[in-house]
This record gives C-alpha cells, sequence and structure tokens, in this order.
C-alpha cells in the first residue's frame, strides 16, 4: 500500500448519452491561475530573451486553454512587487489551482506571495523550450531560456519553510507527456472546487445495523467541501404525486430506448418506476443536488415501501446522467462515485459478491441503483417478486462493466473520524455471469482473489464503494495531493 501523491496518465471511461435532467447546470469547470515569471535583472544584459520567454508564456496560456477550464492569466512578472500584484488579481479570482510558469531563474520572493495568499493549490511547471540546448551555437541568453529548472529546488524550499505544499511538473513546451501530468493536476483541481461546493442528498435512514455505513455528517464538509442536504422520503413522495399519466407515459418510452426489457418485467412495477424517476428528477432540481444516497424499509406495501423499491430505476438514470445516487443510505459511497464521475469514469456502486478461484477474479456489484455508462453490455431491466434483504418489489437493473482496466474508489473513516480515499486497480474480464437483477462484474487483480479480498478489506474501505472504468490512480493521487486527504492504494501481493 502507498500514499503517493505523483500524477500522470490517465484513461477515463465514457459515459452512454443521456438525456441531462431538466433545469440542471453543466457541470463546474475549474478555474485556473496562472502566472508566469522570470528575474527582471537579465532584461537589460540580454534584449532578446524577455521576448523570447514571453512567447513562451503565451504557448503556455494557449495549452491550458485546451483544458476544459476558465484561465485566469495574471500576466508576466519580473520583481517582488509584480509577484505581489498578481498574488492580489489571483486572490481575488477565486482560483483552484494556481500555475506558476519559472521561464528562467527567479526569486521565491516573486512567488511566495502567491502561494501564500491564493488560498488555492499551487503548481510549478518548468517547460523550457526544447527537448534540448544548441550547445555548440547557444550564448548566455539563449542558455537562460533553457533555465526554468534552476529555481525549483528554492522555491521547494521556500514553499516548506512557509508552510506551501510543493508540487512541481519538469519538461519542455511541446513534451506531451508534461502536458498529461499538467492535465492531470488542473482535473484534480477541478474535482477539488466542485466537491467545495457540491450538495448531497441523504434521504431516509441507515440500514440497520450497518455500524460502516453511518456517517458523521460533518465530516462531508470537513474532508471535502459542500453541504449535505437531509431529506424526507415525503419530500420525494409530494413530488411524485405530481407526476401525471403524460410525464410518466414519456419516461417510459424513454426507458425502453435506454433498457432491454425482460420478459420478467411487470407494466404497472415499469409504470410506477418510470413515475418515481420522474420525480426524483425534480427532487434532485428543486434542491440543486449533486448527489444522492437513500434507504427506507417501508411496511405491507404502503407508499414509502413502494418508492424505496421503486427507486433503482431511477436512481440508474440519475447516475447516468451526471448525479450519482448510491442505495443503502451510503454517502460515503455516493461520494466516491462523484469524485469517479468528476475525473471522467463512470461509477457505480459496488460491494463483494463472490470470488471465483477456478477463474482466478472478483466478482463484485450491487443490486439497486447501477451507472449505465459501465459500457459492458445493453443495460436490462429485470422484474423481481423480492429484493434480497429488502422490503417490496418491482424492476431492478443488470448491467457489466467493459472488459479493461476498472478502478476501484472508495470513501473510508477511521478511528478519528478523518476521511481517505482508497482505491485499487484490476481488470474486468469476460466470464459467466448471474441474471438476478444484479450489476456485476468480474474483475482480475493479478493475484490470488482472496489474498487480494483480505487486503482490500483490510484497507478500511468499508461496506461498499465505486466500480469505474479506465484507470484513475493518477487522478486520485493529484487530488489527494491536493486536498490533503490521505490516498491509501491496495495493490496485489
Amino acid at each position: 500500500m502507498s500514499t503517493s501523491a505523483t500524477p500522470g496518465d490517465a484513461t477515463p471511461g465514457t459515459a452512454p448519452a443521456v438525456p441531462a435532467a431538466a433545469g440542471r447546470a453543466p457541470a463546474r469547470r475549474p478555474r485556473i491561475g496562472l502566472v508566469a515569471g522570470g528575474l527582471g535583472a537579465y532584461w537589460p544584459q540580454f534584449p532578446g530573451l524577455l521576448p523570447q520567454l514571453r512567447r513562451s508564456a503565451a504557448r503556455v496560456a494557449d495549452r491550458m486553454g485546451e483544458f476544459d477550464a476558465d484561465v485566469v492569466d495574471a500576466g508576466f512578472v519580473s520583481d517582488a512587487q509584480e509577484g505581489a500584484q498578481a498574488a492580489e488579481k489571483l486572490r481575488a479570482a477565486g482560483c483552484d489551482l494556481i500555475v506558476g510558469f519559472l521561464t528562467t531563474y527567479m526569486t521565491a520572493t516573486m512567488l511566495v506571495p502567491v502561494a501564500q495568499r491564493s488560498g488555492a493549490p499551487v503548481l510549478l511547471i518548468n517547460l523550457q523550450p526544447t527537448e534540448a540546448m544548441d550547445h555548440a551555437t547557444f550564448d548566455t541568453g539563449q542558455w537562460l531560456a533553457y533555465c526554468g529548472a534552476c529555481p525549483l529546488p528554492e522555491m521547494a524550499n521556500a514553499f516548506e519553510r512557509v508552510g506551501v505544499e510543493f508540487r512541481s511538473v519538469s519538461g519542455h513546451l511541446e513534451d506531451e507527456r508534461a502536458w498529461r501530468r499538467i492535465g492531470g493536476w488542473i482535473r484534480a483541481a477541478g474535482v477539488r472546487g466542485a466537491l467545495r461546493s457540491s450538495r448531497h442528498g441523504l434521504m431516509g435512514h441507515l440500514y440497520p445495523g450497518m455500524y460502516d455505513v453511518s456517517t458523521d455528517l460533518t465530516m462531508v464538509p470537513a474532508s471535502f467541501g459542500g453541504h449535505v442536504e437531509v431529506l424526507e422520503f415525503d419530500d420525494l413522495r409530494v413530488r411524485v404525486e405530481g407526476v401525471g399519466q403524460k410525464e410518466t407515459a414519456a419516461r417510459v418510452a424513454e426507458i425502453e430506448e435506454t433498457f432491454e426489457l425482460d420478459a420478467s418485467v411487470d407494466e404497472d412495477d415499469l409504470a410506477w418506476a418510470a413515475r418515481v424517476s420522474a420525480g426524483l428528477d425534480r427532487l434532485v432540481d428543486d434542491f440543486g443536488l449533486d448527489s444522492l444516497a437513500y434507504f427506507h424499509r417501508g411496511l405491507d406495501g404502503e407508499v414509502h415501501e413502494r418508492l424505496g423499491a421503486g427507486m433503482i430505476l431511477g436512481a440508474s438514470l440519475l447516475t447516468a446522467r451526471g448525479v450519482p445516487a448510491a442505495g443503502e443510505y451510503e454517502l460515503r459511497t455516493s461520494l466516491a462515485m462523484l469524485i469517479c464521475e468528476r475525473l471522467g469514469a463512470p461509477g457505480s456502486f459496488t460491494e463483494f459478491q463472490a470470488l471465483n478461484f477456478r477463474d482466478g477474479v472478483v466478482e463484485m456489484g450491487h443490486d439497486g441503483p447501477a451507472h449505465l455508462g459501465l459500457g459492458g453490455r445493453r443495460p436490462l431491466l429485470r422484474g423481481l417478486g423480492v429484493y434480497h434483504g429488502k422490503r417490496g418489489w418491482g424492476v431492478s437493473v443488470e448491467c457489466t462493466a467493459r472488459h479493461g482496466p476498472v478502478s476501484l474508489v472508495g470513501v473510508g473513516q477511521t478511528r478519528d473520524g478523518r476521511y481517505r480515499l482508497v482505491a485499487a486497480e484490476g481488470r474486468a474480464v469476460p466470464g459467466p455471469l448471474l441474471k438476478i437483477g444484479n450489476t456485476t462484474s468480474r474483475v482480475d487483480f493479478g493475484c490470488d482473489p482472496g489474498e487480494w479480498t483480505d487486503a482490500w478489506s483490510a484497507s478500511g474501505v468499508g461496506h461498499h464503494w465505486a466500480l469505474a472504468t479506465g484507470e484513475l490512480l493518477p487522478g486520485l493521487r493529484a487530488l489527494a495531493g491536493l486536498s490533503g486527504l490521505e490516498l491509501t492504494e491496495v495493490r496485489p501481493g
């Protein structure tokens, strides 16, 4: 296990084309501050140096604009006074990440105010003009354009002494590997920023007896920021009651286009699930929710039991639209699913189902809501007369992850109450799956399934987690590095 915080390449999955819920704002774009600089004493000594460095800074600004982010460019600074002015501009902009471009040597006094005053994490980049100098022809001025690495140790030492986390990326202007690393930090900053402003719905009550699922709500804003909106099932009931036949019929038509319907699906149960789905959309819009965790038992077929049993379909559609919904009151898992979503990968509500020692795989998934973007097959609706371990009946969702890289992402809680990220990577592989209304994937972790299961359980992750397509560890390392969260990586062996 490790707690590394160095980002790299990532290969997230892609969610399906599911219509966005009415009235929802587009996903929040990260705001990235940019400041470039060099030592002003050089400009009169080497007249051609500053124009070259400004061209490099313009190229960096252009490349950063290619990421899905809003770039606030504070310009080029040449001394401590200009650094302080840039610091004030970036502080006022409320950035999610500050990128300091070291074009050549510059003193720490030029960037320490930026790092201290912005209130945002800082990434320093050292991108020289090309892969290497032309040693036979370069003079001192031309060399200085390649000297961005020179101040990096100075910055690291100064940042340590003033209490600012240090992180950097070194490369050259057209170095795609360096730009992928920079992009990883920008995406992670976007996730951190989105979590700080997110609203998480928590509706119903704890599944009886699940100690691990119980969550201190104060720790959500303490660890991630954001807000937890405590909801009643009656908040859903009144909205479902307002859904008419025309809206229900339209939702049924959408469902029939999205899902394969098994012969076991009852027409009345489908209509009820469609009506609840429409009501869920209203609930999410009315409360401005970015995620939802829920559970309710109910009794003898009364309306609250029917609502809880009817949520699987609508919660799956919400999840596919980018509003993760988890059953069993699993707030920490809906948070993990949202992290996957913001990293660009579909994360689905997951737990252990069985170990297959013959094939060397761990079978995992869950009954209830799933992420329709897992992509292994067209999602299927199956009618169930009983939900195991839960009350009620109706339709349930089956799907599986596409074959290839997958990531597990969970949010654990320690004895002293702190949240931490827990993650692992494996491969979804083909093979037989149960047909019982559960989403299931077969994951190969490259080692004995029993040993891996013991290691994952010992991480303190809890009962549930998110399973996402793609390799998310690089993005999670960056998120942990920016947010101060501990990241536990569970590895084979």
